[in-house]
């Protein structure tokens, strides 16, 4: 043997070993990450967490790749043989590496078809997805891996499991994940139900998903469908004659595709992924690992009722899209004069924007970026329209101006027995703005919502009743000033409560918390405990106004305030996660309700008795006139803040309590005051009126309107005296509008006290001050109420009160209304 040949031998054998150990070494994992025996046995691609409501409808994803997995028998044939026929048409006849094709490839250099094969495309999508790299040399190694994984995959399962495997981690156009997510996007079918054509344009993705998607590039997906057709034809599973009958019809997309800014509840969404993100960081995998919401294919199974969810974000938008109508008819708001004197929000809001950020970034100067805000340019902003938005031409600023301008609002619907959230609307349009109005964290001045709460508490710890005599008189609270700080409706008339609270009386109110007082502010304090008793967590300041609604709280809290009056005096926290499953179904945690006795069935009957009051003679009454169900009974509160900022509306039947608020982000811009329509009965009733109607008529919602408040064993019938003896009462529509300010001192010069109290009723142009006789008290028999003195603390009356004090400043302004 010549030293030439023994040199080639020694440089081919020694070659030889050098591919081997490098083979080995990149088995073993030393070049490079390589998958244990134990990942590729249990494969796991990064998956979508999928939340439900409570009939099992998907209401939407969190998810870094939009990927959800399916079983093989849930896979059509016409998608298995596509994909077959398209990418790999000897699949089954290889064990993972085509020879053919690897050789094609190399005579070729890849111009006439690749080499990989749908084993090796399922190794790459889910071992080496992180791998990328457009070098020569790297890309040689990583090919390599994924040549090896995909020996390793055909050993460890069939080809049908390869192709499920495949078909659920492979990207198809617009960021979806998984044949699963695909055919519900682009055709809105599972994937065991689609056609052949179907099949056809979903396979032809693959190869391009930007350049074959048939939303925004009709023509080309259409060519590669009718590509994936003929390759059916040429392996036998389409004759010509079908597939030229396919290739004739267009394509039939029905596209929809569920993220953050549409779908059912994007508000509620948003706050339970933040509770999810939490979640999962307190609990650990078996491998010790948090849980991740993103990649980790959670199922969460939420109380959410689709149909209503759908109703109250129609009732939202057929509202507020009114009442912005009417706000933007308001001088203030057309001329622009709202923004006086607040041009520092304008600036502010400027320099928080995406814009001026981003030419920060640029390098701009601060003044140059300031002077390109008054430049007009084209934009997409915020419209009530079928869209939800329009393209115009404006400044910045003017946009930022329109937007602020926008009315808000929220509203939530709850089951008040166990807390289990049916609806949540927090806001008019998630996609312009992201801000939930109905969260924890969310709080605005509540007005007279709070008066429900001070009487119960009077009823449950003071020995009112709906019946008692109140004075409507402005109160003295020794250091803490005058409540409410304005006379200007204060009559001196008296009242059974039951009237006060249907027509929202400030002063009669602070009259109630008056008699809860020993030193100055021990009724705010008793408020303020009975309050955190009801789970209220808000810092709530100790003045005596709150009893008026001079506090500020989030709907949600209201919401289990008030679920003690139709839950019979049990307080329900709300409650929205049923239970959370891993990818497999395996249930990680379960939620059940949480309640608890905070007052008496009697208590909260009776003011479920003056709550319907006020829908029958107070300020509610305005929600007959609307489509709700003649035969429901509905008890209520209206809530109007100072200057018309805040409108709220809480309402319950037997069966869901619901409540609404209104109002703008910055509180100066509003209805003026002049107008009703800042009142809560206009601004945020009708949303819950709106709801109810749909509701009430859906059998899917199974609201009973039959059904009646359950009066409490034995309690007599509660009859309330609403005429208050011919004494006429300021109504709704003239109500205290919060606590004022100095220059709301005494009778406004628009309205004279004899339009409001007839001329015989008036001594000196003052009303006179008619004693109102107690109807029957629930617990006292009638044939005893003149012969035997009542003796329970339920039935006792407070005294009258002495000389009413002088007017005085408050060392604090605050307000409220109705």
């Amino acid at each position: 043997m010549t030293k030439s040949v023994k040199t080639f031998w020694k440089i081919f054998w020694g070659g030889f070993a050098f591919v081997i150990l490098f083979l080995l070494m990149l088995n073993w994992g030393w070049i490079g990450d390589m998958p244990s025996i134990d990942d590729i046995e249990n494969p796991s691609a990064s998956q979508a967490s999928q939340v439900f409501a409570d009939d099992g409808t998907p209401m939407g994803k969190y998810y870094i790749e939009d990927r959800v997995n399916v079983l093989t028998r849930d896979i059509s044939k016409h998608v298995v043989n596509a994909l077959v026929a398209t990418e790999d048409k000897r699949f089954y006849d290889h064990s993972g590496i085509d020879g053919f094709s690897l050789m094609r490839a190399f005579l070729y250099l890849g111009s006439e078809g690749g080499a990989s094969t749908i084993t090796m495309q399922t190794a790459k999508n889910l071992f080496t997805e992180n791998w990328s790299t457009k070098n020569f040399i790297l890309r040689s190694i990583q090919k390599l891996k994924e040549v090896i994984i995909a020996v390793k995959l055909e050993r460890n399962f069939t080809k049908e499991e390869i192709i499920t495997l495949y078909l659920n981690t492979v990207a198809f156009s617009d960021n979806v994940y998984g044949i699963r997510n695909a055919s519900n996007t682009f055709f809105q079918k599972e994937p065991d139900r689609v056609s052949v054509e179907e099949a056809a344009v979903l396979i032809g993705m693959i190869n391009g998903p930007g350049i074959y998607n048939p939303r925004t590039n009709p023509r080309r997906a259409l060519e590669r469908r009718n590509l994936v057709l003929n390759r059916l034809v040429t392996k036998g599973d389409l004759t010509s004659a079908e597939a030229e009958i396919l290739k004739r019809k267009p394509i039939d997309l029905h596209y929809t595709k569920l993220n953050e800014n549409n779908g059912l509840g994007p508000y509620f969404r948003m706050i339970l992924g933040e509770e999810m993100k939490k979640w999962c960081k307190e609990h650990k995998k078996n491998n010790g690992d948090s849980y991740n919401l993103y990649r980790d294919g959670l199922k969460i199974y939420t109380t959410i009722n689709p149909r209503m969810q759908l109703y109250a974000e129609e009732a939202v938008a057929k509202h507020i899209n009114y009442m912005q109508k009417l706000l933007n008819n308001q001088e203030n708001i057309k001329k622009g004069t709202v923004w006086k004197g607040y041009e520092n929000v304008i600036e502010a809001a400027a320099k928080q924007s995406d814009r001026w950020r981003n030419l920060k970034k640029e390098g701009m100067e601060e003044d140059e970026i300031r002077k390109t805000f008054d430049q007009k340019v084209p934009m997409h902003v915020f419209a009530w329209n079928n869209t939800r938005g329009k393209d115009t031409i404006m400044t910045p600023i003017d946009s930022i101006k329109y937007h602020r301008q926008m009315l808000q609002a929220s509203f939530m619907v709850m089951n008040p027995l166990d807390g289990q959230v049916k609806a949540w609307v927090g806001g008019i349009d998630y996609k312009t703005f992201k801000f939930d109005h109905v969260n924890i964290n969310t709080k605005r001045q509540i007005g007279s919502t709070m008066k429900p709460l001070l009487y119960s508490l009077a009823i449950e710890e003071a020995g009112f009743t709906p019946n008692t005599t109140v004075y409507d008189q402005q109160q003295s609270f020794g250091g803490y000033g005058m409540v409410p700080a304005t006379t200007k409706t204060c009559t001196g008339a008296t009242m059974p409560m039951a009237l006060a609270l249907a027509k929202s009386r400030n002063c009669a109110t602070a009259y109630v918390l008056k008699q809860l007082d020993n030193n100055g502010n021990e009724g705010a304090k008793r408020l303020i405990e009975f309050l955190r008793k009801c789970d209220f967590t808000s810092n709530i300041p100790a003045y005596p106004s709150i009893g008026i609604g001079a506090v500020e709280l989030s709907l949600i809290e209201m919401m289990q305030g008030y679920s003690m009056f139709p839950g019979r005096g049990f307080n329900a926290k709300p409650m929205y996660i049923t239970r959370i499953e891993d990818r497999n179904g395996n249930v990680l945690a379960t939620f059940t309700p949480h309640r608890k006795e905070v007052i008496s069935d009697v208590t909260a009957y009776s003011v479920i008795k003056m709550m319907q009051g006020v829908m029958t003679h107070g300020t509610g009454a305005g929600i007959w006139g609307y489509d709700v169900p003649g035969d429901m009974e509905i008890a209520g509160k209206t809530g109007t803040t100072n200057d018309n900022s805040d409108a709220w509306f809480m309402g319950y039947t037997p069966q869901f309590l619901a409540g609404g608020w209104v109002g703008c982000d910055d509180r100066f811009i509003r209805f003026n005051t002049e107008s009703k329509n800042g009142e809560g009965g206009r601004a945020a009733m009708p949303i819950w009126a709106y709801f109810m109607a749909k509701a009430a008529a859906d059998p899917n919602c199974g609201i009973d309107t039959k059904l009646t408040f359950v009066k409490p064993d034995g309690v007599n019938d509660i009859n309330i005296d609403y005429s208050n003896g011919g004494v006429p009462v300021l109504g709704g529509e003239v109500e205290d509008m919060g606590t004022g300010a100095s220059t709301d001192y005494g009778v406004p010069e628009k309205i004279k006290i004899e339009d409001i109290v007839p001329e015989s009723q008036l001594e000196d142009g003052k009303p006179v001050v008619k004693p109102v006789t107690p109807a029957t008290d629930p617990k006292t028999d009638p044939k005893e109420k003149d012969t035997k003195k009542p003796t329970d603390k339920s039935q006792t009356q407070p005294a009258a009160p002495g000389k009413k004090p002088p007017v005085l400043m408050p060392p604090k302004k605050t307000g409220t209304g109705k």
